[in-house]
């Protein structure tokens, strides 16, 4: 079998693997969740979250993926001595192409508003360019056309492999996206009237805590760091055997949380400087934020044209570091399962993603009579892969790590055999066994209502 590849250095480990976290749901879902759920109180409640879940259930993948040296599937196979366990790893495969499937789509209107900024058709007044948005989500083949771009993009960084496709440009694209995301804090923070959505974002409000906030919460540690998808497995078989998980496993969410906050120092204070309250979803990326540019900057129109350039750039690079991370998956597992070269591997994914990103596209426009289960297909791809697909395979790996594993194999991979992290491991291996399950089990009844 051709050597598996690798990556080159420290650095490359931990862009790579924080840029499959950072996406977009760090630029609106985290800042708006906080903001309308106690702001810097319901950030230090994501951090304890994050401590509490998403550390733990990072480092049970990465010990999968770094022991097994293997795709997700091969991964759980090897470990478990083909029990039935394997079919976590091909869960995971299954859910993170439908999600590069659907994510592609909104990717893809990324990518059309990053082109129309360049090119000046955003500028009008709101119902302008909220009729820009509806006409061009609903036309049959331009968000499908940008959407499949997407996908091939993803496609032609994933065909070059481990070290000169993934790691390569995830040390190219994550100080990019940083450094535009800094640029735009700057600019936003310096508006007249900032201050009040620097206080919105990070002045404690404890009186809107509740255990729904609590929920949602965990829920954003949850889904923020990828857990459940069999990328972070996936990533980990690419480690050397001197990485160290726990430091890593700290650099990335420190990385993927701070994205978040900035974002939120981004989009706050503009939106408040012009009296704009920021909502949730498409809408306010795709018609408040246009909106809150022209306004904000309406007395130097250059900068607000090169402000609405920078943000969507800064959207095309964190969709496009997730969407590396979903294709990998499935490239790694046709690679080595069915023994074809990588390009034929990763054309498989493409054209798969492909063909969802084309129908959950449509559903959402032009096609609205494409459903399942009273739902538009994309919706639905959606709540399959959040409500379902994600919790089940989170809390197989915490069992499959916390008591199936040998407990000697796990100490080995969290301690790099005895040299770190030692006097951690009985606490580790008590989150693994008994606090993870529980709070993603506790995620899952909320996603379904229950609670």
């Amino acid at each position: 079998m051709k050597e598996r590849g690798n990556f080159g250095s420290k650095i490359g480990i931990v862009l790579a693997t924080a840029g499959s976290a950072v996406g977009l749901g760090n630029v609106w879902r985290f800042p708006y969740m906080a903001g309308e759920n106690g702001g810097a109180a319901f950030i230090l409640i994501y951090i304890g979250c994050i401590v509490l879940l998403g550390i733990p259930g990072m480092i049970s993948e990465f010990i999968v993926g770094r022991h097994a040296q293997a795709n997700a599937a091969r991964a759980y196979d090897k470990l478990s001595g083909g029990r039935p366990w394997k079919y976590v790893g091909y869960l995971g495969i299954l859910t993170a192409t439908i999600i590069l499937g659907f994510y592609a789509v909104v990717a893809g209107w990324c990518l059309q508003y990053l082109f129309a900024s360049v090119a000046g058709h955003l500028q009008g007044d709101a119902d302008y360019v909220q009729r820009y948005f509806s006409d061009f989500s609903s036309h049959p083949v331009k968000p499908t056309l940008w959407g499949v771009s997407f996908v091939l993009i993803t496609h032609l960084v994933v065909v070059r492999g481990v070290r000169h496709g993934i790691e390569r440009a995830s040390k190219l694209l994550m100080p990019v996206l940083f450094l535009l995301l800094l640029v735009l804090v700057a600019a936003s923070c310096m508006l007249p009237g900032a201050g009040k959505g620097i206080e919105f974002l990070l002045k404690p409000d404890f009186s809107k805590l509740s255990g729904n906030v609590l929920l949602e919460a965990l829920g954003q540690a949850f889904f923020s760091i990828s857990l459940g998808t069999a990328c972070l497995c996936t990533y980990a078989s690419y480690f050397t055997r001197t990485t160290r998980l726990l430091p890593a496993a700290g650099q990335i969410v420190a990385i993927d949380t701070l994205i978040a906050i900035l974002s939120g120092l981004m989009i706050f204070p503009a939106a408040f400087s012009v009296g704009v309250n920021p909502d949730s979803g498409p809408a306010l990326i795709f018609i408040t934020l246009p909106n809150v540019f022209q306004q904000a900057f309406s007395s130097i129109p250059a900068v607000g044209y090169v402000v609405s350039i920078l943000f969507y750039a800064l959207l095309v690079f964190a969709a496009l570091t997730s969407t590396i991370s979903m294709h990998e998956i499935g490239t790694a597992f046709f690679t080595e399962e069915r023994s074809l070269p990588r390009r034929k591997s990763a054309w498989v994914i493409t054209v798969v993603a492909s063909v969802i990103c084309i129908f959950c596209s449509l559903s959402v426009g032009a096609c609205p009579e494409i459903q399942l289960m009273g739902n538009s297909l994309m919706d639905f791809c959606d709540k399959l892969t959040a409500n379902f697909m994600l919790p089940t395979g989170a809390i197989l790996t915490c069992l499959f790590v916390g008591w199936y594993i040998p407990k000697q194999v796990v100490h080995d991979e969290f301690t790099n055999y005895g040299t770190t992290g030692t006097r951690l491991f009985a606490v580790f291996l008590f989150a693994v066994r008994y606090v993870c399950p529980l709070c993603v089990s506790l995620i899952f009844l909320h996603q379904l209502g229950v609670l």
